[in-house]
């Protein structure tokens, strides 16, 4: 009976009926799942790395300030590219020389630094006979003026010389001598009725028109304009041929009249186109 009794005690406690078996008492634990691995961290390299990628921008950089610095000594601190000669072209009644001395441009400065719009109103300021022109940079050492005169289509006489008077009726040159081809005015009105409405400038305006709006070939052959008042403008041609005008309007179909009726009626001494679309010849 003692070692039944014995058999009985030593039998586990979890062998007992109606007592669930202690946690963990006869079972094995269940194995825990593994934790993921950690990724280990990166860093970017640092020295040799930034100093290969900043190493052509600073390059680059470099170049640019050498060739800015180079191309500013070469326009303005080398004498490769500074003024050397200067050239006038289109001159008729001035010389190149008045045009040059009027120019005033600086020999031996740099061509870059030559302001062209300043000679230009230098060269039209010092000589009113010039009505255009234009100064261009000639590379590498030149400087071009290229000039247009004025033409005078009337002169005023004034005491023993004449007044050259231009299309837009400016005043431009006083000569001892009446260029050949260009019509003298001749200018009394004093007695016109419309005198008082109508001034001498006026008047004068009214004359520039028509001498300028003339055909070439028959302003070679005008000697006088005269007037006499706004609609009474007579012109005198060589050969003692005279024509009336009437006023400065319509002076261009005026002219495209005159000189139908020039060939029409070649032998004619008098003409009236002071309606131009019924001229009239008569005389010889």
């Amino acid at each position: 009976m003692a070692g039944a009794t014995t058999a009985q005690r030593g039998t586990p406690s979890s062998d007992r009926p109606g007592r669930p078996p202690r946690k963990g008492a006869g079972s094995p634990k269940p194995p825990k799942a593994p934790k993921p691995a950690k990724t280990p961290k990166t860093t970017a390299p640092r020295g040799p790395g930034k100093h290969l990628r900043r190493g052509p921008v600073l390059a680059s950089l470099a170049a640019a300030v050498l060739l800015v610095s180079g191309g500013t000594w070469v326009l303005y601190g080398s004498s490769w590219l500074r003024v050397e000669k200067v050239t006038a072209t289109g001159t008729e009644v001035l010389t190149p020389e008045q045009v040059l001395a009027a120019a005033a441009v600086p020999v031996g400065s740099p061509l870059v630094s030559i302001d062209t719009d300043e000679i230009e109103s230098r060269v039209r300021g010092r000589l009113p006979r010039i009505d255009s022109v234009d100064a261009v940079r000639a590379w590498p050492h030149g400087i071009g003026l290229k000039v247009t005169e004025r033409k005078p289509v009337l002169l005023i006489k004034k005491d023993a010389n004449f007044v050259e008077v231009d299309a837009s009726g400016v005043r431009f040159d006083t000569v001892p001598k009446a260029p050949a081809g260009v019509p003298v005015l001749e200018l009394n009105a004093g007695g016109s009725p419309s005198a008082r409405r109508f001034d001498e400038e006026r008047l004068l305006h009214e004359a520039v028109l028509v001498a300028g709006s003339l055909p070439a070939p028959i302003a070679k052959e005008t000697v006088q304009v005269k007037v006499g008042s706004y609609d009474s403008i007579v012109l005198e041609l060589t050969g003692g041929r005279s024509v009336r005008w009437g006023s400065g309007e319509q002076s261009d179909a005026k002219g495209r009249a005159l000189t139908a009726l020039l060939k029409a009626s070649p032998k004619a001494g008098h003409f009236d186109v002071s309606v131009p679309t019924a001229p009239a010849a008569a005389g010889s």
